[in-house]
């Protein structure tokens, strides 16, 4: 077997791994500000605009792009999405948790999710530059004026 070959295996094995731990339909129990109610519409959509203090032209796109979400099908390519009830979803959730410019700042039960999807510390604290979001709002993150 020649090393490419060994180096493709180990590597096999590392993607594998990936999320071992991590079980699908892990949830937090974390407590909300604001939860929108479920389901999405023009309604809906205006609300989190309006929430997010957002400019009109954005508000403008956002409408525009809902119309053309509500005239299409659920695709029935790739993976089976029957399942999902898209009107059981809640569109936009905000932690209680303001958005911390430091790793030590952000609350416990947040740390802890991303431990368990598998966001190791260190590879968090390289990520200079980088906003972490949680649900609908950026919970962790510093933009350098220059990257």
């Amino acid at each position: 077997m020649s090393r490419f070959a060994t180096k493709k295996i180990e590597e096999q094995k590392e993607i594998e791994s990936l999320g071992k731990d991590y079980l699908l339909g892990h949830h937090d129990t974390i407590e909300y500000e604001y939860k929108s109610p479920k389901g999405l519409d023009e309604g809906v959509v205006r609300d989190i605009s309006r929430r997010k203090g957002e400019p009109e032209w954005m508000l403008e796109k956002r409408l525009a792009a809902l119309k053309i979400y509500e005239g299409k099908s659920v695709p029935e390519w790739g993976g089976d999405l029957s399942g999902i009830r898209f009107q059981d979803i809640h569109y936009y959730l905000k932690p209680k948790a303001e958005s911390a410019k430091s790793w030590d700042d952000v609350p416990d039960k947040i740390k802890e999710t991303f431990e368990k999807i598998g966001v190791p510390e260190a590879e968090r604290e390289m990520l200079a530059g980088v906003k972490s979001q949680y649900d609908s709002e950026v919970v962790y993150g510093s933009l350098k004026k220059a990257l």
